[in-house]
C-alpha cells in the first residue's frame, strides 16, 4: 500500500471520528431505548459525503474503492455508534452502478449521493425460503410497461427510513426455469409512492435496534424502466454485491471488536479489586489480549478481500473468510467485555450491553457462520456439496 493510500486512509479516520466525536454514547443510548433511528447522524454523515463513498465522481460521489469505505464504516462501530443504520447504501450501489443503465445511473445516483435520495433498503429475504435465495417466491409479472409485484420480505431493515428499494423478484416461475438461478430480477422501487399504494410496510421489534421490517406486495406495479440490467439475471446481479457486503459487515465487526478491547482496557486499568486493579489479574489480561489478536488477525482478512475486490480480482473466498473471522472476533471480545465489567456489563449506561447486542447479530446477519463453513468447504476445499 503507498504512501498516498496510507496518507488517505488517515485523513478519512480522523475525518469520520470527528464526525462520531459529535454524536456520544448518550446519543445512541437514547436511539436505542426509544427504538428510534438516527436521523441526525445519517444526515451528518451523508452531508459530509461518506455514504457517497462508491459512487463515482462523475454522479456527485468520491469515487473511492470498498476499502476506504469499509474504513468509514469501521470507524463509525469503532466510536461506539451502530453504521448498521445506513451501510445497505454503500453495497447496494454495486448492482445499479455495474448493471443500471446510464439511464437509471444518471436519474437516480447524483440525487442519492447528494442525500436528496436514499436507497437504504434491499429486500430480498423471505419468511418460507431464508438464505436459499434461488427459492424466493415474490413475482413480478410482466404486463404492458410495468411489472406487477406480489409477495412477501422479511427482515428488511431501514425500509421506513428509505426513498428507494432494490428488490430481487421472480419474474420466471420455478417450475419453468432450467438452473436454479434463473428467473429472477432486480427492481429499483420508489417506496415514496409505492407505500400504500402497492406495498404496506410492518416494523419488527428484535433485540437490537436495526429498523427491521416485513414488507408485503400487493399489486404493486413497478415501471418496467425500474428494471436493473436483464430480465431473469437477477441472482447474478445480487451476487456482485454480496461480496461487497461481507467485506462491509467484516469492517464494522472490526471496529466493534477495537471497540470492546479498547473499552475492557480502559476500565481493568481503573476497577480495583482486592487492592488492585483487576487488569493486573491474568484472569483478565488473557481474554483481553486473545481478543485483541483475533480482531487484528481479522482485519488483515478484511484488508486482503478488500484490496482484491477494488483490484476486480477474484474475491468470493476472501471476503467470506473476513466476515465469518472478524464475526467470532467481535463476539468473542463482546463476551470478554460483558466478563471484565461484571455486573456493570449489563448496565446500560456502560454501552457494553447495547453493542452486545448489535454485534451478536453478525454471527447470524447477513450470512450465518455455519453457511460461510459451507461454502468455504465446497467451493475453497473442494469438499461434497452438502446442500
Amino acid at each position: 500500500m503507498g504512501n498516498e493510500s496510507v496518507e488517505l486512509h488517515n485523513d478519512l479516520r480522523t475525518a469520520v471520528r470527528e464526525i462520531c466525536a459529535g454524536f456520544p454514547d448518550s446519543y445512541w443510548r437514547q436511539v436505542d431505548a426509544e427504538r428510534g433511528y438516527p436521523e441526525a447522524f445519517v444526515k451528518v454523515l451523508t452531508d459530509a459525503g461518506f455514504l457517497a463513498a462508491l459512487i463515482p465522481e462523475e454522479f456527485g460521489g468520491s469515487g473511492l474503492g470498498v476499502l476506504e469505505a469499509s474504513i468509514i464504516l469501521e470507524e463509525i462501530n469503532r466510536s461506539g455508534g451502530n453504521a448498521g443504520a445506513c451501510h445497505a447504501q454503500m453495497y447496494i450501489m454495486g448492482t445499479v452502478l455495474r448493471h443500471g443503465s446510464d439511464e437509471q445511473k444518471a436519474r437516480y445516483l447524483p440525487k442519492v449521493a447528494s442525500g436528496e435520495l436514499r436507497l437504504q433498503a434491499f429486500a430480498v429475504t423471505e419468511p418460507t425460503s431464508g438464505t436459499d435465495t434461488t427459492r424466493l417466491q415474490t413475482s413480478a409479472v410482466r404486463d404492458g410497461d410495468k411489472y406487477v409485484v406480489n409477495g412477501q420480505k422479511l427482515w428488511i431493515s431501514r425500509a421506513e427510513h428509505s426513498d428507494l428499494m432494490l428488490l430481487i423478484a421472480r419474474t420466471t416461475r420455478l417450475d419453468r426455469i432450467e438452473k436454479k438461478t434463473d428467473g429472477l430480477s432486480v427492481f429499483l422501487v420508489d417506496l415514496r409512492s409505492a407505500v400504500g399504494n402497492g406495498i404496506t410496510i410492518r416494523p419488527l421489534r428484535t433485540m437490537m435496534n436495526h429498523a427491521t421490517t416485513e414488507v408485503f406486495f400487493d399489486n404493486l406495479e413497478v415501471p418496467a424502466e425500474n428494471l436493473i440490467g436483464e430480465e431473469g439475471r437477477g441472482f447474478r446481479y445480487l451476487i456482485d454485491s454480496l461480496n461487497a457486503e461481507r467485506i462491509l459487515i467484516a469492517a464494522e465487526c472490526v471496529g466493534d471488536g477495537r471497540w470492546f478491547v479498547q473499552r475492557s482496557c480502559a476500565y481493568a486499568k481503573e476497577r480495583v479489586v482486592f487492592n488492585r486493579p483487576i487488569g493486573q489479574n491474568q484472569g483478565i489480561q488473557f481474554p483481553l489480549a486473545r481478543a485483541h489478536v483475533n480482531v487484528e488477525s481479522a482485519d488483515l482478512m478484511r484488508m486482503k478481500a478488500a484490496e482484491l475486490f477494488d483490484a476486480g480480482r477474484p474475491c468470493g473466498a476472501e471476503a467470506n473468510m473476513a466476515k465469518l473471522l472478524a464475526a467470532d472476533a467481535s463476539w468473542e471480545a463482546a463476551n470478554m467485555a460483558i466478563q471484565t465489567h461484571g455486573g456493570f456489563g449489563f448496565a446500560e449506561d456502560y454501552d457494553i450491553e447495547r453493542k452486545f447486542r448489535e454485534t451478536r447479530l453478525y454471527q447470524v446477519a447477513p450470512i450465518s457462520t455455519n453457511l460461510i463453513l459451507s461454502y468455504v468447504g465446497e467451493h475453497v476445499l473442494g469438499l461434497p456439496r452438502s446442500f
